[in-house]
């Protein structure tokens, strides 16, 4: 639950628990596989430190997509500052998250060939739950903007991807 005004917040690890697994998609979703582990760990360091002045009657499940967005940002710019390897390419290993490997890892793939813009207004509205309004306020425009780019990512993820049939 969320505090209400006069009511403390509730425990850190208690946030964590509950936005979590939230925070780890978003992070997947905006800066890929490799460095969603990097970002959460970031996101949630930043957050404990803030935590303690967060107003109470706060959407936390905001506040932390905010930061794990700035997070994402500062992933972004780190890793076109670092040197591109030309010799040999290393073999990456991705754990692969609850579900279907196979599945699982197409649709990331998918995700990540949307333009960055789509792709954090559609992991921000439909993966974190944000409405337009913040979306715009995190990725910059207005809220129809960032409600036309999610809408076209969802789109392009339609015409791209397809989920493998169930088995009967």
């Amino acid at each position: 639950m969320e505090a209400r005004t006069g009511e403390p917040l509730e425990p850190f690890e208690a946030v964590v628990e509950r936005h979590g697994p939230l925070v780890l998609r978003v992070c997947r979703a905006v800066v890929g596989p490799d460095a969603a582990d990097d970002a959460w760990s970031e996101t949630f360091l930043a957050a404990l430190r803030a935590y303690p002045s967060l107003p109470p009657g706060s959407d936390v499940r905001a506040w932390l997509v905010t930061i794990a967005h700035r997070k994402a940002v500062d992933a972004h710019r780190a890793a076109r500052r670092r040197p591109v390897p030309t010799a040999e390419l290393p073999e990456t290993a991705v754990a692969a998250p609850e579900g279907d490997p196979v599945r699982d890892a197409r649709l990331r793939a998918a995700v990540a060939a949307l333009p960055p813009k789509q792709r954090r207004c559609v992991a921000y509205h439909h993966l974190a739950g944000l409405p337009h309004a913040q979306v715009a306020a995190l990725v910059g425009g207005t809220p129809e903007a960032a409600r036309r780019a999610a809408a076209d990512g969802v789109a392009a993820l339609r015409r791209t991807w397809t989920p493998p049939e169930e088995p009967s």
